[in-house]
């Protein structure tokens, strides 16, 4: 602390900036232990699941709660790299600007269809049907990389595509509880084409710069669909895409990669995969959103499912982790 005392009235506004930079690098990184680092990642999991509900919330078009929380999540990303994130920022070369601006798109499309499922569907089918994720990922690895694909990944594909049958109320697609869940599932296809995006880039571009300049992607690309609407936006819903912004992605990413300095990666994967646990029960609290017994077998079967493939999977890497939370 001698460092503040040193410092001349003059140098007030640095005084102020070396507070704040010692204070959140404090908080995010010396004060992590594994203890405190579980809490973090559980908080961050809770912020993620609660997506949906905020976008729920917010009474406005998809198209306006992609825009403000691309916009909102910029702002506190830009935060964090300033004040608490040490990890020097590279240099991008060519090939990083195109994966950066494919990922980008990718990411304004997952999050486009997630908000229409939650607008069509609830919080709850939006949510199981998104958590298919790692099912698209199994075998689109299989297809791009040709990666032999393994007997417990097969089971996952077989528990993932039963459970999304089960969380089908009828196969109506007049029904708009149907209508929504194959939006979620396309939400859960782009997300899944966006990890793998990510993961390939994820060894030279930090998590942080990478989720920034896709969210820089995703508020250029959405402007000029949200700017008309704009001024009808009402100061509530700007709350809720405030909070959605900060919090479920600036926030939420940076808990998630500060606490891998001290979470092993299989331990952070398996987190994540409760997402949709705390983002289910939260809408049954706030929306009475009551799931028939069909609906939680099938939630169950793609949970377990994700939960046991992050535990057992091979090639998890922190880098990959981390590129996946910054994909959210």
């Amino acid at each position: 602390m001698t460092l503040f005392f040193k410092i001349k009235i003059k140098d007030r506004p640095n005084a102020a900036r070396a507070f704040g930079s010692s204070y959140m690098i404090l908080l995010l990184r010396i004060a992590m232990t594994p203890r405190t680092a579980l809490g973090a990642l559980h908080i961050g999991a809770l912020m993620f699941g609660l997506t949906g509900v905020f976008g729920k919330l917010a009474a406005a078009s998809p198209a306006i709660i992609v825009f403000g929380r691309a916009a909102f999540a910029v702002l506190a990303l830009a935060f964090f790299a300033r004040f608490a994130s040490q990890t020097r920022w590279q240099k991008l070369e060519a090939v990083d600007w195109r994966r950066l601006l494919l990922s980008g798109l990718l990411l304004a499309g997952h999050w486009v269809s997630f908000f229409i499922a939650v607008k069509v569907a609830g919080v709850a089918i939006a949510t199981l049907g998104f958590a298919s994720f790692p099912a698209f990922t199994v075998i689109l690895e299989g297809l791009i990389f040709r990666e032999r694909i393994r007997a417990n990944e097969i089971v996952l594909v077989l528990l993932v595509s039963v459970g999304l049958v089960l969380v089908t109320p009828d196969f109506d697609l007049a029904s708009g509880a149907t209508t929504g869940l194959l939006w979620a599932v396309g939400s859960g296809l782009l997300f899944a084409l966006l990890s793998l995006t990510n993961r390939a880039s994820s060894g030279r571009v930090p998590p942080v710069q990478a989720a920034l300049c896709q969210n820089v992607v995703v508020a250029l690309c959405l402007l000029p669909v949200a700017a008309p609407q704009l001024s009808e936006v009402r100061a509530i819903d700007w709350l809720w895409i405030g909070l959605l912004g900060v919090f479920c992605t600036g926030v939420a990413h940076s808990l998630f990669v500060a606490s891998l300095a001290v979470i092993k990666a299989r331990t952070a994967a398996v987190v994540f995969a409760l997402e949709p646990v705390y983002g289910i029960t939260v809408a049954w609290l706030l929306f009475n959103e009551n799931p028939t017994l069909r609906m939680l077998l099938g939630g169950a079967l793609i949970i377990v499912a994700i939960v046991v493939s992050s535990r057992f999977s091979s090639g998890t890497s922190k880098k990959a982790v981390a590129a996946e939370a910054a994909s959210h």
